[in-house]
């Protein structure tokens, strides 16, 4: 009696690689009851995706709780193990696509191949937005031919899977306050504009460009609160001017605008064109715009001071450069800015202070251990 209840899709049947599978629509709120995790307690060997990565959850959950209107999910790819029917409409069972009805038994198993972040994710959605539950997401059905081709399959899905770089992502996003300001500077500002790289997060040394999109962002999101983002006009404004202030003391960025310099040779010589440098200026930029304007105009002069040069490694190897190379780490961001902020004559925080003291006595510490090292 058990095999004559089934769960049953309206699907279109196609055919891959010889086998047959199926695509159907699943109504969200009868994601979470039909659609399994493999144990995340088993090693590696006998699952067959990754473990899931419960911190990604979150934020998944809250872009389609915020964007009820405009939220988009691409299908979610499962096997059946167990017992499937296929009838087609009208009968004609030889034509290898077909819409149709799937027939699952009740028994049978629904593993995630492709997708257990959002299925996830639409879970923790629905606890609080339980109107979702009766939107639909595409559903790709595969026959489940054990654990080895289980894995093949995962393995395949994700073989090729590209993520876009974090520039054209800024570009496209129309969501993000900073993503807007960003783009509106790369467009209005005399500092940026024509020097922005829009769809490459890194520049070769031909390009004609001197900064990316993705690190003017980063900058943004470090100069200005989200709250203030979220005022488009005031905070493109008091971006804008900001940044107007740091290009008049940094004469390379003009020579580029002027001809006189390549941004190749700019971005080889010199550190601050690269994403670090301006993000650690804006960091220094918020503590900075705390200040009456007329202190403002009158610290932000003393950049002109500041040797960017990539042969200063006594001032920034170990903050914005590791071994000759630009660093990329957030402690990078923070040693760099410190160096700003000092001599800006601002402050360091609590936590910059640690990190400073950290990179003094590491500092200290090193030619001892070169000393050690060549006995």
């Amino acid at each position: 009696m058990a095999d004559t209840f089934s769960y049953v899709f309206p699907a279109i049947r196609g055919v891959q690689a010889g086998r047959e599978y199926y695509v159907s629509m699943c109504p969200l709120r009868l994601l979470p009851k039909l659609f399994i995790f493999d144990e995340e307690e088993l090693v590696p060997e006998l699952r067959a995706q990754r473990s899931l990565n419960k911190a990604r959850v979150p934020e998944i959950a809250r872009y389609v709780v915020e964007n009820k209107d405009s939220y988009t999910f691409s299908a979610i790819t499962a096997s059946i193990d167990g017992a499937v029917t296929f009838d087609p409409v009208g009968g004609d069972k030889s034509s290898s696509f077909r819409m149709g009805t799937l027939s699952v038994s009740m028994e049978a198993k629904f593993i995630v191949n492709d997708g257990q972040h959002r299925r996830a994710a639409i879970e923790t959605a629905l606890a609080s937005a339980p109107e979702l539950g009766d939107e639909t997401i595409a559903v790709v059905f595969f026959l489940d031919r054990g654990l080895e081709r289980c894995q093949q399959m995962f393995a395949d899905l994700n073989r090729y899977a590209v993520k876009p770089s974090a520039s054209l992502g800024v570009l496209y996003d129309h969501r993000s306050a900073a993503a807007n300001v960003a783009k509106h500077l790369s467009l209005t500002s005399d500092v940026f504009k024509n020097l922005i790289e829009t769809e490459r997060s890194s520049l070769s040394e031909r390009s004609r460009k001197l900064f990316t999109l993705s690190a003017l962002h980063y900058s943004i999101l470090e100069l200005l609160p989200e709250k203030e983002l979220e005022d488009f006009a005031t905070a493109s404004r008091k971006c804008q001017e900001f940044w107007e202030l740091v290009g008049v003391q940094i004469p390379e960025w003009i020579y580029v605008r002027e001809s006189k310099m390549t941004a190749g040779e700019v971005r080889r010589d010199f550190i601050h064109s690269h994403a670090i440098v301006l993000q650690a200026l804006g960091r220094a930029g918020r503590a900075l715009l705390q200040l009456p304007k007329t202190e403002v105009a009158k610290r932000i002069k003393k950049l002109r001071a500041v040797d960017w040069s990539r042969k200063n490694g006594a001032t920034w190897e170990g903050r914005a450069m590791l071994g000759g190379s630009m660093a990329k780490s957030g402690q990078n961001v923070t040693l760099t800015a410190n160096e700003l902020k000092r001599v800006l004559g601002l402050k360091l925080t609590d936590e910059e202070a640690t990190a400073e003291q950290a990179l003094l006595t590491s500092r200290q510490a090193s030619p001892r251990r070169r000393t050690r090292g060549s006995k």
